[in-house]
Protein backbone atom coordinates (compact mmCIF):
# COMPACT_ATOMS: atom_id res chain seq x y z
CA UNK A 1 0.00 0.00 0.00
CA UNK A 2 1.25 3.36 -0.62
CA UNK A 3 0.05 5.76 1.74
CA UNK A 4 1.28 9.36 3.12
CA UNK A 5 1.09 8.08 6.43
CA UNK A 6 2.16 5.10 8.84
CA UNK A 7 -0.59 2.12 8.80
CA UNK A 8 -0.72 -0.09 12.01
CA UNK A 9 -1.05 -2.89 8.94
CA UNK A 10 2.66 -2.50 8.57
CA UNK A 11 4.58 -5.70 8.75
CA UNK A 12 1.30 -7.95 8.11
CA UNK A 13 1.13 -10.74 6.10
CA UNK A 14 0.98 -9.55 2.03
CA UNK A 15 1.12 -6.18 3.59
CA UNK A 16 3.98 -3.04 2.83
CA UNK A 17 2.84 0.18 3.68
CA UNK A 18 5.24 2.59 1.42
CA UNK A 19 5.59 6.34 2.13
CA UNK A 20 3.48 8.15 -0.59
CA UNK A 21 1.79 11.18 -1.43
CA UNK A 22 0.04 10.86 -4.65
CA UNK A 23 0.26 14.98 -5.39
CA UNK A 24 4.19 14.64 -6.32
CA UNK A 25 5.44 11.89 -8.88
CA UNK A 26 5.54 8.27 -7.82
CA UNK A 27 8.87 6.59 -8.06
CA UNK A 28 8.71 4.07 -10.68
CA UNK A 29 10.70 2.01 -8.60
CA UNK A 30 7.74 1.66 -5.64
CA UNK A 31 7.69 -1.75 -5.86
CA UNK A 32 10.05 -4.75 -7.51
CA UNK A 33 8.15 -6.19 -10.18
CA UNK A 34 5.28 -4.54 -11.93
CA UNK A 35 2.00 -4.65 -10.33
CA UNK A 36 -1.16 -6.34 -11.89
CA UNK A 37 -3.68 -4.04 -10.69
CA UNK A 38 -3.41 -0.65 -8.91
CA UNK A 39 -6.08 0.59 -6.66
CA UNK A 40 -6.46 4.07 -6.34
CA UNK A 41 -8.40 5.12 -3.46
CA UNK A 42 -6.63 8.69 -2.64
CA UNK A 43 -8.83 11.23 -2.47
CA UNK A 44 -9.35 15.01 0.00
CA UNK A 45 -13.06 13.77 0.71
CA UNK A 46 -14.56 14.99 3.47
CA UNK A 47 -16.61 17.91 4.35
CA UNK A 48 -16.14 20.07 5.66
CA UNK A 49 -12.66 20.58 6.31
CA UNK A 50 -11.33 21.49 3.46
CA UNK A 51 -10.78 24.29 1.50
CA UNK A 52 -12.14 24.55 -2.10
CA UNK A 53 -8.68 24.64 -3.34
CA UNK A 54 -7.38 21.54 -1.88
CA UNK A 55 -10.18 18.90 -2.93
CA UNK A 56 -8.97 19.84 -6.72
CA UNK A 57 -5.48 20.32 -6.02
CA UNK A 58 -5.11 16.77 -4.62
CA UNK A 59 -7.91 14.94 -6.26
CA UNK A 60 -6.69 16.16 -10.00
CA UNK A 61 -2.99 15.78 -8.91
CA UNK A 62 -3.55 12.54 -7.91
CA UNK A 63 -5.16 11.20 -10.93
CA UNK A 64 -2.78 12.78 -13.31
CA UNK A 65 0.48 11.14 -10.89
CA UNK A 66 -1.22 7.52 -10.81
CA UNK A 67 -2.12 7.25 -14.27
CA UNK A 68 1.55 8.25 -14.98
CA UNK A 69 2.60 5.91 -12.69
CA UNK A 70 0.80 2.84 -14.27
CA UNK A 71 1.82 3.99 -18.09
CA UNK A 72 5.47 4.78 -16.83
CA UNK A 73 5.96 0.56 -14.82
CA UNK A 74 3.80 -1.14 -17.56
CA UNK A 75 0.30 -1.50 -15.59
CA UNK A 76 -2.52 -2.20 -17.78
CA UNK A 77 -5.66 -2.28 -14.95
CA UNK A 78 -6.64 0.64 -12.78
CA UNK A 79 -9.85 0.53 -9.66
CA UNK A 80 -10.32 4.12 -9.38
CA UNK A 81 -12.67 5.29 -6.91
CA UNK A 82 -14.67 8.04 -7.70
CA UNK A 83 -18.38 9.48 -5.82
CA UNK A 84 -21.87 9.71 -6.15
CA UNK A 85 -21.23 13.10 -5.49
CA UNK A 86 -20.76 13.75 -8.80
CA UNK A 87 -24.30 13.84 -9.57
CA UNK A 88 -25.11 16.21 -6.57
CA UNK A 89 -28.41 16.58 -5.02
CA UNK A 90 -30.64 13.38 -6.39
CA UNK A 91 -33.85 13.97 -5.68
CA UNK A 92 -35.37 10.90 -7.61
CA UNK A 93 -33.75 7.73 -9.11
CA UNK A 94 -30.57 8.57 -10.38
CA UNK A 95 -28.07 6.17 -12.30
CA UNK A 96 -24.59 5.71 -14.09
CA UNK A 97 -26.70 7.75 -16.89
CA UNK A 98 -27.80 10.42 -15.55
CA UNK A 99 -26.78 13.96 -15.58
CA UNK A 100 -23.41 14.88 -14.03
CA UNK A 101 -23.93 17.95 -11.86
CA UNK A 102 -21.84 17.81 -8.82
CA UNK A 103 -22.30 20.80 -6.47
CA UNK A 104 -19.75 20.62 -3.98
CA UNK A 105 -15.85 20.83 -4.36
CA UNK A 106 -15.26 17.43 -3.55
CA UNK A 107 -18.10 16.29 -6.02
CA UNK A 108 -16.54 18.84 -8.75
CA UNK A 109 -12.67 17.52 -8.38
CA UNK A 110 -14.13 13.91 -8.71
CA UNK A 111 -15.62 14.36 -12.24
CA UNK A 112 -12.47 15.77 -14.01
CA UNK A 113 -10.23 12.44 -11.76
CA UNK A 114 -12.70 10.27 -13.89
CA UNK A 115 -12.20 11.75 -17.30
CA UNK A 116 -8.19 11.83 -16.56
CA UNK A 117 -7.91 8.17 -15.74
CA UNK A 118 -10.54 7.51 -18.94
CA UNK A 119 -7.78 9.57 -20.96
CA UNK A 120 -5.10 7.01 -19.91
CA UNK A 121 -7.62 4.16 -20.82
CA UNK A 122 -7.91 5.40 -24.40
CA UNK A 123 -4.02 5.76 -24.70
CA UNK A 124 -4.15 2.02 -25.56
CA UNK A 125 -6.65 -1.36 -26.18
CA UNK A 126 -4.94 -3.39 -23.77
CA UNK A 127 -5.83 -1.36 -20.45
CA UNK A 128 -8.79 -2.09 -18.34
CA UNK A 129 -10.34 0.71 -15.70
CA UNK A 130 -12.59 0.33 -13.44
CA UNK A 131 -14.54 2.98 -11.73
CA UNK A 132 -16.80 3.27 -8.86
CA UNK A 133 -19.21 5.58 -7.86
CA UNK A 134 -19.71 4.73 -4.20
CA UNK A 135 -22.54 6.26 -1.89
CA UNK A 136 -21.36 6.35 2.23
CA UNK A 137 -19.60 3.44 2.53
CA UNK A 138 -20.26 1.60 6.04
CA UNK A 139 -19.04 -1.60 8.46
CA UNK A 140 -16.98 -3.02 10.78
CA UNK A 141 -14.33 -0.65 12.27
CA UNK A 142 -16.02 2.83 10.46
CA UNK A 143 -17.33 5.52 12.88
CA UNK A 144 -19.32 6.82 10.15
CA UNK A 145 -23.09 8.35 9.54
CA UNK A 146 -24.38 4.77 9.57
CA UNK A 147 -22.92 3.90 13.01
CA UNK A 148 -23.84 7.43 14.19
CA UNK A 149 -27.33 6.85 13.57
CA UNK A 150 -27.21 3.07 15.68
CA UNK A 151 -25.39 4.83 17.99
CA UNK A 152 -27.81 7.64 18.67
CA UNK A 153 -30.68 5.27 18.58
CA UNK A 154 -29.23 2.95 21.23
CA UNK A 155 -29.23 6.35 23.27
CA UNK A 156 -32.89 6.35 23.36
CA UNK A 157 -33.34 9.86 20.81
CA UNK A 158 -32.35 10.02 17.25
CA UNK A 159 -33.78 13.44 15.75
CA UNK A 160 -34.86 13.05 12.08
CA UNK A 161 -32.98 15.58 9.94
CA UNK A 162 -36.00 16.99 7.98
CA UNK A 163 -38.50 14.57 6.43
CA UNK A 164 -38.41 10.74 7.27
CA UNK A 165 -39.43 9.72 3.18
CA UNK A 166 -36.29 10.84 2.08
CA UNK A 167 -34.00 7.93 0.32
CA UNK A 168 -30.45 7.29 1.42
CA UNK A 169 -28.28 5.51 -0.19
CA UNK A 170 -25.36 3.59 1.58
CA UNK A 171 -22.96 0.63 0.92
CA UNK A 172 -21.90 -2.08 2.84
CA UNK A 173 -18.29 -2.50 3.20
CA UNK A 174 -18.54 -6.05 2.05
CA UNK A 175 -20.94 -5.50 -1.12
CA UNK A 176 -19.11 -2.65 -2.21
CA UNK A 177 -15.42 -5.84 -1.72
CA UNK A 178 -18.16 -8.31 -3.70
CA UNK A 179 -18.38 -5.84 -6.54
CA UNK A 180 -14.79 -5.40 -7.21
CA UNK A 181 -14.40 -8.52 -7.40
CA UNK A 182 -17.20 -8.92 -9.90
CA UNK A 183 -15.70 -5.78 -12.14
CA UNK A 184 -12.46 -7.00 -11.88
CA UNK A 185 -13.30 -11.03 -12.98
CA UNK A 186 -15.73 -9.26 -15.86
CA UNK A 187 -14.83 -9.27 -19.57
CA UNK A 188 -14.84 -5.70 -19.36
CA UNK A 189 -12.46 -3.26 -20.32
CA UNK A 190 -14.08 -0.35 -19.54
CA UNK A 191 -17.08 -0.18 -16.36
CA UNK A 192 -18.43 2.58 -14.45
CA UNK A 193 -20.63 1.55 -11.91
CA UNK A 194 -22.22 3.03 -8.81
CA UNK A 195 -22.05 1.15 -5.71
CA UNK A 196 -25.04 1.18 -3.18
CA UNK A 197 -27.08 -1.34 -2.04
CA UNK A 198 -30.28 -2.18 -3.62
CA UNK A 199 -32.76 -1.36 -3.62
CA UNK A 200 -32.58 2.33 -1.44
CA UNK A 201 -34.62 2.57 1.31
CA UNK A 202 -36.44 5.70 3.05
CA UNK A 203 -34.62 6.98 6.10
CA UNK A 204 -37.31 5.72 8.31
CA UNK A 205 -37.11 2.44 7.07
CA UNK A 206 -33.47 2.09 8.34
CA UNK A 207 -34.39 3.91 11.13
CA UNK A 208 -37.03 0.86 11.75
CA UNK A 209 -34.80 -1.82 11.02
CA UNK A 210 -32.19 -0.74 13.38
CA UNK A 211 -34.62 -0.73 16.21
CA UNK A 212 -36.04 -3.98 15.17
CA UNK A 213 -32.61 -5.74 15.04
CA UNK A 214 -31.07 -4.42 18.17
CA UNK A 215 -34.47 -4.29 20.24
CA UNK A 216 -33.81 -0.57 21.18
CA UNK A 217 -36.84 1.46 22.28
CA UNK A 218 -35.57 5.08 21.04
CA UNK A 219 -37.87 8.07 20.64
CA UNK A 220 -37.17 9.30 16.80
CA UNK A 221 -38.66 12.65 16.06
CA UNK A 222 -38.35 14.38 12.82
CA UNK A 223 -37.11 17.73 12.80
CA UNK A 224 -37.46 20.40 10.66
CA UNK A 225 -34.03 21.53 8.80
CA UNK A 226 -34.98 25.43 9.52
CA UNK A 227 -34.75 24.32 13.42
CA UNK A 228 -32.08 22.17 12.79
CA UNK A 229 -30.02 24.42 11.09
CA UNK A 230 -29.64 27.26 13.21
CA UNK A 231 -28.73 25.07 16.23
CA UNK A 232 -26.05 23.62 14.24
CA UNK A 233 -24.37 27.16 13.91
CA UNK A 234 -24.78 27.87 17.02
CA UNK A 235 -22.89 24.50 18.22
CA UNK A 236 -19.95 25.46 15.71
CA UNK A 237 -19.44 28.93 17.11
CA UNK A 238 -19.55 27.04 20.24
CA UNK A 239 -17.09 23.94 19.47
CA UNK A 240 -15.62 25.33 16.18
CA UNK A 241 -15.77 23.63 12.86
CA UNK A 242 -15.08 19.87 13.93
CA UNK A 243 -18.04 19.14 15.89
CA UNK A 244 -20.00 16.68 14.85
CA UNK A 245 -23.13 18.84 14.61
CA UNK A 246 -22.09 21.20 11.77
CA UNK A 247 -24.33 22.59 9.38
CA UNK A 248 -22.86 20.73 6.19
CA UNK A 249 -23.60 17.52 7.74
CA UNK A 250 -27.04 18.71 8.87
CA UNK A 251 -27.70 19.57 5.44
CA UNK A 252 -26.26 17.02 3.67
CA UNK A 253 -28.37 14.47 6.36
CA UNK A 254 -31.19 15.99 5.38
CA UNK A 255 -30.78 15.69 1.68
CA UNK A 256 -32.15 12.94 -0.26
CA UNK A 257 -29.60 10.53 -2.39
CA UNK A 258 -31.96 8.22 -4.56
CA UNK A 259 -28.76 6.08 -6.13
CA UNK A 260 -29.75 3.09 -8.37
CA UNK A 261 -26.76 0.97 -9.43
CA UNK A 262 -28.29 0.09 -12.73
CA UNK A 263 -24.48 -0.68 -14.32
CA UNK A 264 -24.28 -3.57 -12.24
CA UNK A 265 -27.94 -4.57 -12.18
CA UNK A 266 -27.50 -5.09 -15.49
CA UNK A 267 -24.51 -6.91 -15.85
CA UNK A 268 -25.84 -9.73 -13.16
CA UNK A 269 -24.41 -8.88 -10.06
CA UNK A 270 -26.20 -10.50 -6.85
CA UNK A 271 -26.72 -7.91 -3.84
CA UNK A 272 -26.23 -9.75 -1.10
CA UNK A 273 -27.20 -7.34 1.65
CA UNK A 274 -29.62 -5.36 2.38
CA UNK A 275 -29.36 -3.05 5.18
CA UNK A 276 -31.05 -5.62 7.59
CA UNK A 277 -28.55 -8.38 6.16
CA UNK A 278 -25.74 -5.75 6.83
CA UNK A 279 -26.38 -5.57 10.51
CA UNK A 280 -26.49 -8.94 10.82
CA UNK A 281 -23.46 -9.64 9.41
CA UNK A 282 -21.87 -6.64 10.92
CA UNK A 283 -22.70 -7.68 14.32
CA UNK A 284 -21.23 -11.14 13.73
CA UNK A 285 -17.71 -10.16 12.68
CA UNK A 286 -17.08 -7.21 14.69
CA UNK A 287 -19.73 -7.22 17.62
CA UNK A 288 -17.41 -5.47 19.75
CA UNK A 289 -18.63 -2.40 17.82
CA UNK A 290 -21.94 -2.49 19.07
CA UNK A 291 -20.27 -3.80 22.88
CA UNK A 292 -21.65 -7.54 22.08
CA UNK A 293 -20.11 -10.64 23.30
CA UNK A 294 -17.85 -12.00 20.69
CA UNK A 295 -18.60 -14.65 18.60
CA UNK A 296 -15.43 -15.73 18.34
CA UNK A 297 -14.49 -14.11 14.51
CA UNK A 298 -11.12 -12.53 14.79
CA UNK A 299 -12.08 -9.20 14.24
CA UNK A 300 -8.86 -8.73 12.76
CA UNK A 301 -8.29 -11.42 10.63
CA UNK A 302 -11.49 -10.03 9.46
CA UNK A 303 -10.30 -6.78 8.50
CA UNK A 304 -7.12 -7.75 6.75
CA UNK A 305 -8.82 -10.95 5.30
CA UNK A 306 -11.88 -8.56 3.99
CA UNK A 307 -12.63 -10.82 0.83
CA UNK A 308 -15.94 -11.41 -0.76
CA UNK A 309 -16.32 -14.30 1.58
CA UNK A 310 -13.79 -13.85 4.27
CA UNK A 311 -14.70 -16.82 6.00
CA UNK A 312 -14.13 -19.35 3.80
CA UNK A 313 -10.13 -17.89 2.55
CA UNK A 314 -7.48 -20.78 3.92
CA UNK A 315 -4.30 -19.42 1.96
CA UNK A 316 -3.18 -15.73 2.95
CA UNK A 317 -1.15 -13.73 0.49
CA UNK A 318 2.53 -14.22 0.60
CA UNK A 319 4.25 -11.34 2.76
CA UNK A 320 5.51 -8.40 0.88
CA UNK A 321 3.81 -9.59 -2.53
CA UNK A 322 3.52 -6.15 -4.67
CA UNK A 323 1.58 -7.48 -7.53
CA UNK A 324 -1.03 -4.90 -6.16
CA UNK A 325 -0.47 -0.89 -5.43
CA UNK A 326 -2.91 0.88 -3.74
CA UNK A 327 -2.87 4.38 -3.03
CA UNK A 328 -4.82 5.12 -0.35
CA UNK A 329 -4.47 9.05 1.13
CA UNK A 330 -2.99 12.23 0.61
CA UNK A 331 -4.36 13.71 3.43
CA UNK A 332 -3.64 12.60 7.17
CA UNK A 333 -7.17 13.12 8.20
CA UNK A 334 -9.01 11.61 5.43
CA UNK A 335 -8.94 7.89 4.53
CA UNK A 336 -11.53 6.05 2.57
Amino acid sequence: MADIRPSSLDGEDGISILNTDVKKRIPTDLTREKPEWIFNLAAIHREPGHTREEYYDTNLKGAYNVCDYAAAVGCDNIYFTSSISVYGPTNGPTSETSPIQPNTPYGGSKFPAELIHITWKKQSDNRKLIISRPGVIYGPGDPGNIFRMIRAIKNGFFPIPGSPNIFKSYGYIYGLLNSIDFAMDSNLDYFCYNYVEYPTEPLKNLVRIVKEEFSYKAVVLPLPIWILMPAAKLVQNILGSKNPIHPVRVKKAATSTHIVPQALIDIGFEFEYDFRKSLKHWRKVSPDDFNLPSSGVDPKKIKLNLKRFPEEITEPIKKNDNRFVVPLSSDAEDQQ
